[in-house]
């Protein structure tokens, strides 16, 4: 566990800024390829005023990665580029308002920022100890020259990719009615598209299926994130973050423009409940949520650049952050024995949490009252047995049953219930996004957990509010998907946050091998992690016949530092994860056997003892190729052959020798 909040440290250099259809949702906002002439908007001095001209853009630039904005014409657009190659080409940029006032299409500069920030700060828990944020700022202050509306836009370039965003500066209130931001792509795009809780499906830009239903919105929709690999290597995943007082963002393929993609903002809950909300009326000055393009130079890279999502959030709002313990789940039957013996279980398994799941109050879809416990299970008696083993309690709530949340979370506190898994929730509009962040700040009140489940979205807000530990919003590995799913997952759906993906090991409906499902605690970051989904702790009664168990006990849930040592999106990848001076690797393919040649450059000096977890001699289904474990010695100068049966994987531990 590391500070007990999110901790900045002393800044290592900053640098103070310089000059200052109609479609409801309907495609809109065309991204046209122009010459421009550069004007210098960001020169030292005070913030300015500047001559409205044809043609004028500004650049933020960080490690190779830009972000360039554009007055073309008196229109707004936007581009980046990775080490001069265009990973989003000319775009438009704009927000309309609920009278049809367009804020982008026809304005003036009326001054520019540009700033260099560069801090580092200790998350509470996450991928890495240490967070770098490192960024170029700059900032266009524009009028609408026909409604003299005063706004701007943000932009900010950074190792790991870029970012954009709107402020509306006039004091008031505003209401938008759509966001006209666009992602063109350079040709030969093909972007990962999911929505809800289906797989991603790689398609072209203009080729995202139509989906939705009488009560949802209705389209060629994807949700966030979406990874799009580029001509060269290159790949990006669109994420959004800082999502406050605003609907959720979806992306539309644009008609009649091959390459682009276009911001979608939800009217409906995902699920297609509760009102509609075709506008936001918010309190300006206002600032929108930030677009964010994590860019990687290779696929193993993107993984890496994760972390741009939270460098964008606000930081904790938290004070206190020392009762916030992430871990590893257990989720028993619904009597007092199996809470008993999940106990039992966790502490012989190197667990921190068990968990009741739906029905222990009753049948959560006709049952309001999530303050009494079904006869069959006494619950005093389960968490206090628990909490005197060390052992914390997790109980499932419909969202049905959340109409008085301070009230209930309360109940909970006082009963010593240590965190809240949430079910069921219908995040996409404005009012679901206020009422996320709400159960999130109700259950610190109380210190209490919160696990979000089914159709949601990460927007960064685990930095906000660390006890918001995790979330669903993919398609779970309980639905036993393939083995190209999983080894999608890292490079899209995880980018964006922390992923509940409940490990399904040595479960016969499994598409894939028992080493594939190990590797996942290493793989994927998942800072809660349940395990042994749809197990019983008698299951393992004899721990010989199950060989991964000293890995599923060993392994932590939250690290020190995170390498992504070789991966393609849909085909394989493996990551390593440190821990103290433990590392943990974990590879997984798709349904390709395959080896990888992994160098083992990242560890310290000395020798170190790897345990191996490898396939075995395939089976005539992938669940029934047997896990073998041996052990080797290596080095640094080590490269490690790591070979995975179909749909298979491998999992790691390599600690000092000494």
């Amino acid at each position: 566990m590391r500070s007990p909040q999110d901790r900045e440290e002393p800044a290592a250099g900053r640098v103070g800024s310089s000059a200052a259809l109609s479609r409801r949702k309907m495609l809109k906002g065309s991204a046209v390829g122009v010459g421009m002439a550069t004007v210098g908007l960001g020169a030292a001095g005070p913030a300015h005023a500047v001559e409205a001209r044809p043609s004028c853009s500004a650049t933020a630039r960080m490690g190779g990665n830009s972000i360039t904005l554009s007055l073309v014409d008196g229109a707004l657009h936007w581009s980046a580029e990775r080490h001069g190659s265009t990973v989003v080409d000319v775009s438009a940029l704009g927000l309309r308002l609920s009278d049809g006032t367009v804020l982008g299409g026809d304005v003036t500069v009326t001054g520019s920022r540009k700033e260099n920030v560069h801090r580092v700060w200790s998350p509470v828990y996450g991928r890495n100890a240490r967070v770098v944020d490192h960024f170029q700022e700059q900032v266009l202050d524009l009028r609408d020259r026909s409604s003299g509306i005063r706004f701007g836009v943000r932009v900010r370039a950074y190792r790991t990719g870029v970012a954009l965003r709107y402020v509306l500066l006039d004091k008031g209130t505003a209401t938008i009615a759509d966001e006209l931001t666009t992602f063109v792509f350079p040709d030969g795009t093909t972007v990962y598209s999911a929505r809800d809780e289906n797989a991603y499906e790689p398609v072209a830009p203009d080729a995202i299926p139509v989906t939705g239903t009488s009560s949802t919105d209705n389209g060629p929709l994807t949700d966030l994130p979406l990874t799009a690999t580029l001509s060269g290597g290159l790949i990006a995943c669109v994420c959004e973050s800082a999502r406050v007082n605003f609907p959720r963002l979806m992306l539309s393929s644009v008609p009649g423009q091959p390459n682009a993609l276009s911001a979608f903002l939800m009217e409906h809950t995902a699920r297609g409940t509760g009102p509609v909300e075709p506008t936001t009326t918010v309190t300006t000055p206002f600032t929108t949520p930030w677009r964010a393009v994590v860019i990687g130079s290779t696929h193993a890279e993107l993984v890496d650049n994760a972390e741009l999502v939270l460098n964008l959030a606000p930081k904790s709002a938290l004070e206190d952050t020392s009762w916030i313990k992430p871990g590893k789940v257990f989720r028993c039957e619904l009597s007092t024995a199996a809470g008993l013996a999940g106990v039992d279980f966790a502490v012989a398994r190197g667990l921190q949490y068990i968990e009741y799941d739906a029905g222990w109050y009753g049948p959560e879809f006709s049952t309001v009252d999530a303050t009494k416990p079904v006869a069959a299970i006494d619950l005093p008696s389960v968490i206090s047995y628990a909490t005197g083993r060390g052992i914390g309690v997790f109980l499932y709530v419909n969202r049905l049953a959340l109409t008085d949340a301070d009230a209930l979370f309360g109940l909970y506190k006082s009963w010593g219930v240590a965190g809240i898994k949430l079910g069921f929730i219908n995040d996409g509009t404005r009012s679901m996004t206020d009422q996320i962040i709400a159960w999130a700040a109700t259950a610190a009140k109380y210190e209490l957990l919160i696990d979000m489940h089914d159709d949601v979205r990460p927007f960064g807000f685990e930095r906000t509010y660390p006890n918001y530990i995790s979330l669903e919003g993919v398609r779970g590995n309980e639905q036993f998907p393939t083995a190209t799913h999983n080894v999608t997952l890292p490079f899209a759906r995880n980018v964006g946050g922390p992923m509940d993906y409940t490990i399904c090991y040595g479960q016969s409906r499994d598409k894939t091998t028992n080493a594939h499902q190990m590797a996942m605690a290493a793989v994927y970051y998942q800072p809660l992690n349940f395990l042994f989904w749809y197990d019983k702790p008698s299951k393992y009664n004899n721990p010989a016949n199950w060989p991964g168990l000293p890995w599923f006990n060993a392994i932590p849930t939250t690290w020190d530092e995170s390498l992504t040592l070789a991966g393609s999106i849909g085909e394989y990848v493996a990551v390593a994860r440190r821990d103290g001076a433990t590392w943990y690797l974990g590879a997984m393919t798709d349904e390709t056997s395959r080896t990888l040649s992994l160098p083992l450059s990242f560890l310290g000096s000395g020798t170190y003892t790897a345990t191996i977890y490898s396939d075995g001699t395939p089976g005539a289904n992938p669940y029934q190729t047997p896990v073998v474990v041996g052990t080797r010695a290596v080095t640094s100068e080590t490269v490690l052959d790591v070979a995975m049966a179909p749909a298979g994987g491998q999992a790691v531990i390599l600690r000092p020798s000494s």
